[in-house]
């Protein structure tokens, strides 16, 4: 009799829990199970409890065993224990994981008096859910804003100052180049470029999870899927990201048509950007940029995973702010392979070439001064005081190259020349592109000058040391001032030399230690991300360019060359006599 009792006590009890489980009151539901010394509940018993937790995977079971007021303290709670282990081992048996059950020790175990105080009492304790994140409105018009400011960096930016650098009858080519592969890579970052370079893959690229822009909207929710930034709590629309992010890849291949402007096959350049784009551009920026994001790093037990799962460039510890690496140097590198492969525009060193429009040269240097703010402060991802410090930094380090251009002119040529001021504005905001956010306003300063100096060694007795007719000067610029820039940002990101330093630890967000800096060992890190960018770049552009010789041909012939692209290519001329 008094076992039947029992069982119908156990029955009663499964039946109110399943009961209880279908309740929306969840933490604090529980589920009492008679368990005597040698009782163990069966997997059947315990159905309600593990259904639950398979449907909420949060969950955790806390288990608390209780016995009758007949023994002394020290054997009531070694048999309330003995009773909670019994129910954690069936739980397991059952297929739970060890680490979902939880072992509490009230403070009283004794609960009366008979059988119905020998129990387990079983909690399923839910966490409270995190808050939704809270897209700021400031941070998302400032995006928007520098979005749109780096579109004025190409169209018209960009287009005009290689536009005015090229002779009258390939003004129109130019400018076609540049446009039509600013579309072109919008298009293919909506398609693909956007998932392989910031969706979870592996260290090297990507995967298909963000293909044709899929998953910016949060049906659930009824709003934009949000993007982290760099700020734990401060989330921006990622379909914004995604805007700002393909403006970075349109006038990154844009740069490379100077390298070899004024002799190029217009469909080869196309195709050679699509394969470009695909395998070292979006490679690259995942390399360097992609990582969980700062609420990823919840605690320190998920640091590892985590930092696993960012992109192999950014494992290493490189900084690079705006591009230094994925832009500049990755565009510079392929337009020196592209003006190798071209081989030397016809009349190259024999004829004048000189540019046919400077004042369209020094307004296109200016629209991409003035755009470079969005291109730099707006890598911030918020309008905070990061931002602040680029934009500043973008304005001193761009002045201090103008100055230091024009005086190294003075001193080479006995004259400074409005060429000159336009190309050192452009060396200035190369080299800062790393850097921007990264040092402070000694530190701009300093690398504007050197800059300044450096890059007009670049287009002059470098160029000729490298002996191929880079057009425009793109690697002499891009190249040679990216990798300045990204070597220094080693050097000037030091506290100790002003500069703010980096994240150590993103779990409590710390800030490098003066003292624990180390300048030999980032300028090492920053050496290494360069070399990374040069060889892939390099092998994939070699490539790139082969497959469009093959398919297309590179170059126009000598006689459309010399009746000029803008006739030969577009049946059009810029200027009428």
């Amino acid at each position: 009799m008094t076992r039947m009792l029992r069982w119908l006590l156990l029955c009663t009890s499964l039946l109110l829990s399943s009961m209880a489980l279908a309740a929306e009151d969840f933490p604090g539901t529980r589920v009492l199970f008679e368990s005597g010394q040698a009782t163990v509940p069966a997997e059947a018993d315990l159905k309600p409890v593990l259904d639950f937790l398979a449907a909420h995977p949060d969950a955790k079971v806390l288990l608390s065993g209780f016995v009758d007021a007949t023994g002394s303290p020290e054997a009531n709670q070694a048999l309330a224990r003995q009773r909670a282990l019994a129910v954690a081992a069936a739980l397991k048996a059952a297929g739970l994981d060890e680490e979902r059950i939880v072992l509490q020790k009230p403070d009283d175990v004794t609960a009366g008096e008979g059988e119905q105080a020998r129990r387990v009492e079983i909690t399923l304790a839910v966490p409270e859910a995190a808050p939704a994140p809270v897209i700021d409105k400031g941070d998302t018009m400032w995006m928007m804003l520098s979005t749109l400011m780096v579109i004025l960096m190409a169209v018209p930016g960009l287009a005009l100052f290689y536009g005015g650098l090229v002779r009258a009858k390939n003004m129109l080519s130019v400018l076609m180049q540049v446009f039509v592969t600013f579309s072109l890579i919008v298009v293919l970052w909506a398609v693909y470029g956007y998932s392989l370079a910031f969706t979870e893959g592996n260290a090297f690229i990507g995967g298909f999870d963000r293909l044709f822009m899929k998953g910016l909207w949060d049906h659930v929710a009824g709003t934009f899927v949000p993007a982290a930034t760099f700020s734990k709590g401060v989330y921006i629309p990622e379909i914004v990201f995604a805007a700002f992010q393909a403006t970075f890849a349109g006038i990154t291949c844009c740069l490379i048509v100077g390298a070899f402007a004024e002799r190029a096959r217009f469909a080869a350049v196309l195709l050679f950007m699509v394969l470009w784009f695909t395998f070292s551009y979006a490679p690259i920026a995942h390399m360097v940029w992609y990582w969980m994001g700062p609420d990823a790093y919840a605690s320190a037990d998920v640091v590892d995973a985590m930092n696993a799962k960012a992109g192999f460039i950014w494992q290493m510890g490189a900084l690079d702010f705006a591009g230094g690496t994925v832009v500049h140097i990755n565009a510079a590198v392929a337009g020196l392979v592209g003006a190798w492969l071209f081989g030397p525009r016809v009349g190259y060193g024999k004829e004048l070439m000189a540019p046919h429009n400077l004042p369209l040269t020094m307004v296109g240097s200016g629209l991409l001064w003035v755009g470079w703010f969005g291109f730099n402060a707006g890598s911030a991802l918020e309008a905070n005081g990061v931002a602040a410090l680029a934009f500043i930094n973008t304005l001193l380090a761009t002045a201090a190259a103008v100055l230091a251009w024009c005086l190294g002119e003075v001193l080479v040529k006995g004259r400074a020349s409005m060429l000159g001021a336009a190309s050192g504005a452009v060396a200035g905001l190369v080299a800062i592109t790393p850097a921007s956010g990264n040092v402070g306003l000694g530190g701009a300063l300093l690398i504007g000058l050197l800059a300044g100096l450096v890059c007009l060694w670049g287009v002059t007795g470098l160029k000729k040391l490298l002996g191929a007719d880079d057009s425009l000067d793109v690697f002499g610029v891009h190249g040679v001032g990216g990798i300045l820039g990204a070597l220094l940002t080693g050097v000037f990101n030091a506290p100790g030399l002003g500069g703010p330093g980096f994240v150590t630890d993103w779990v409590s967000v710390s800030i490098i230690a003066p003292e624990a800096y180390s300048i030999a060992s980032q300028v090492w890190i920053q050496a290494k991300a360069v070399l990374i960018t040069v060889v892939w770049s390099g092998v994939v552009s070699f490539l790139a360019f082969k497959v469009a010789d093959l398919v297309f041909g590179l170059r126009v012939s000598t006689e459309s060359e010399r009746e000029g692209l803008d006739l030969h290519a577009h049946g059009e001329v810029a200027y009428q006599d």
